[in-house]
């Protein structure tokens, strides 16, 4: 029998509340799995939290964390995710646009297919406005499956259930959750994704803006350095800085057989202050590259952090050779 965690970060969604908790028992309890909800409030101004207590006392099932302030969303989650202790971990939002009667269905994808780590809702149908939120969803969709080469529909959705030995493995920080697929992959996971329901706000307000554009694009900036060069950021670094040393270097010496051979007057040209700019950037972005390596070394080493995950297996007992 599987034993599932339901982690829901919300943010001033009174009027959500007792809906979603009566959605998640309805789907949940028929299974005759053993559950605990875990709901993460997020700092919430409204009466959130007074509603998450009073339904504590009367579901044993349920389980509520209160954070002291609102840190986002990212890090709601992994508070959910330290204090999961189910074999399965499904998130989804608290507005009640996702369906909690699809978790069942993502659950028994995983009990079924050993070799899948991570069933990933997709809004097929999705219920929002065209231009202000799906049009700009698929161009981000797009881009991040094309950075990340984990190709999904739907990367918003937070509608998605996990092994727990995957989420165990990851750390978020900033605003991370919305790559979990792909930092998912980087741990060994193999991602599946299915359609879900998905349903139009009843109550309440939405927390997502236009400024979470800019958010992604930087933090998938970050994705792609950490998935091509978090062991080796010198390389990283160094191939610009050797680029711009060659450049530098070889107006510097130009310039310098000019004035030694031709007597040129090179004080005021604005070649000379280029060379030195680029020959001083290229040194700073070495420097950087190799202090990035020494940092690297720091993190894992004093701790006997290891460089790479081994997959889950049983090995032979040593023995020594027979004559």
């Amino acid at each position: 029998m599987p034993k599932v965690s339901i982690v829901i970060p919300v943010y001033n969604e009174e009027a959500n509340i007792a809906g979603l908790v009566d959605q998640i028992a309805a789907a949940l309890l028929p299974t005759g799995w053993a559950f605990e909800l875990l709901l993460i409030d997020d700092g919430s101004r409204d009466g959130t939290a007074a509603a998450m207590r009073r339904l504590s006392e009367h579901f044993p099932w349920l389980h509520c964390i209160f954070l002291i302030r609102n840190y986002g969303q990212s890090t709601a989650l992994q508070a959910g995710f330290d204090h999961a202790e189910g074999d399965y971990i499904v998130t989804l939002d608290g507005d009640l646009q996702n369906d909690p009667a699809d978790i069942p269905a993502l659950i028994e994808i995983l009990e079924t297919d050993p070799e899948v780590d991570c069933v990933s809702g997709w809004r097929k149908s999705r219920q929002d406005a065209a231009l202000s939120r799906r049009l700009p969803s698929q161009i981000a969709n797009a881009l991040i499956s094309k950075v990340t080469r984990v190709a999904l529909h739907d990367y918003g959705c937070a509608l998605k259930a996990y092994r727990c030995s995957i989420i165990k493995s990851l750390r978020l920080y900033g605003e991370l959750h919305r790559f979990i697929p792909a930092l998912a992959v980087e741990v060994g996971a193999k991602i599946v994704e299915v359609p879900v329901n998905h349903r139009p706000r009843m109550a309440g307000v939405s927390k997502y803006g236009i400024d979470r554009t800019v958010r992604v694009l930087l933090d998938l900036l970050w994705i792609r350095f950490t998935m091509r060069f978090l062991h080796r950021p010198i390389h990283a670094f160094g191939g610009i800085a050797f680029a711009m040393l060659a450049f530098g270097l070889g107006i510097l010496a130009w310039l310098a057989a000019e004035k030694i051979f031709l007597d040129a007057d090179i004080g005021g040209r604005p070649l000379l202050m280029l060379g030195v700019l680029l020959t001083l950037v290229g040194v700073q972005l070495l420097a950087t590259g190799l202090i990035g390596e020494l940092l690297v070394r720091i993190y894992h080493e004093p701790q006997g952090r290891r460089q790479y995950l081994v997959k889950p297996g049983v090995r032979r007992p040593w023995k020594p050779p027979s004559d």
